[in-house]
Protein backbone atom coordinates (compact mmCIF):
# COMPACT_ATOMS: atom_id res chain seq x y z
CA UNK A 1 0.00 0.00 0.00
CA UNK A 2 1.48 3.27 -0.92
CA UNK A 3 2.22 5.57 1.85
CA UNK A 4 0.93 9.89 1.92
CA UNK A 5 2.96 11.69 4.52
CA UNK A 6 3.31 15.37 4.68
CA UNK A 7 6.94 16.54 4.99
CA UNK A 8 8.79 19.89 5.18
CA UNK A 9 10.16 21.03 1.97
CA UNK A 10 12.00 24.06 3.35
CA UNK A 11 11.95 27.07 5.64
CA UNK A 12 12.24 30.67 4.88
CA UNK A 13 11.01 34.33 6.05
CA UNK A 14 7.48 35.51 4.97
CA UNK A 15 7.45 39.02 3.95
CA UNK A 16 3.27 39.19 4.64
CA UNK A 17 3.66 37.68 7.64
CA UNK A 18 7.12 39.18 9.05
CA UNK A 19 8.06 35.57 10.14
CA UNK A 20 9.67 32.13 9.22
CA UNK A 21 7.13 30.00 7.78
CA UNK A 22 7.33 26.04 6.36
CA UNK A 23 6.86 24.92 3.40
CA UNK A 24 5.17 21.48 3.70
CA UNK A 25 4.78 19.05 0.70
CA UNK A 26 2.96 15.88 0.43
CA UNK A 27 4.91 12.77 -0.34
CA UNK A 28 3.60 9.43 -1.63
CA UNK A 29 6.07 6.82 -1.57
CA UNK A 30 5.38 3.76 -3.62
CA UNK A 31 3.99 0.44 -2.23
CA UNK A 32 7.01 -1.66 -1.28
CA UNK A 33 5.89 -4.01 -4.23
CA UNK A 34 7.54 -1.24 -6.18
CA UNK A 35 10.79 0.02 -4.76
CA UNK A 36 11.87 1.11 -8.29
CA UNK A 37 9.29 3.73 -8.07
CA UNK A 38 9.85 7.37 -7.12
CA UNK A 39 8.43 9.24 -4.37
CA UNK A 40 5.65 11.72 -5.65
CA UNK A 41 5.30 15.21 -4.88
CA UNK A 42 0.92 15.87 -4.82
CA UNK A 43 0.64 18.92 -2.70
CA UNK A 44 2.50 22.18 -1.19
CA UNK A 45 1.51 24.00 1.64
CA UNK A 46 2.21 26.36 4.12
CA UNK A 47 2.09 25.93 7.68
CA UNK A 48 0.70 29.44 8.03
CA UNK A 49 -1.88 29.84 5.56
CA UNK A 50 -4.37 29.79 8.03
CA UNK A 51 -3.21 33.23 9.63
CA UNK A 52 -2.55 34.87 6.12
CA UNK A 53 -5.99 34.18 5.25
CA UNK A 54 -7.20 36.17 8.12
CA UNK A 55 -5.36 39.46 7.18
CA UNK A 56 -6.71 42.08 4.79
CA UNK A 57 -3.98 41.81 1.55
CA UNK A 58 -4.27 38.84 -0.42
CA UNK A 59 -0.87 36.96 0.49
CA UNK A 60 0.17 33.97 -1.95
CA UNK A 61 -0.84 31.22 -4.01
CA UNK A 62 -0.15 28.80 -1.01
CA UNK A 63 -2.37 30.42 1.28
CA UNK A 64 -5.18 30.13 -2.13
CA UNK A 65 -5.31 34.56 -1.96
CA UNK A 66 -3.04 35.13 -4.69
CA UNK A 67 -1.93 32.87 -7.26
CA UNK A 68 0.64 35.18 -9.06
CA UNK A 69 2.87 34.76 -6.21
CA UNK A 70 4.44 31.71 -5.49
CA UNK A 71 6.84 31.70 -2.24
CA UNK A 72 8.23 28.25 -3.36
CA UNK A 73 10.74 29.93 -5.80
Amino acid sequence: MAKKVWQVEKTKYCEHLQETIAIEVEVVYPAEQLPEQSPRVLARRCNKALECNCMEHPACSLSGTNPDVDPVE
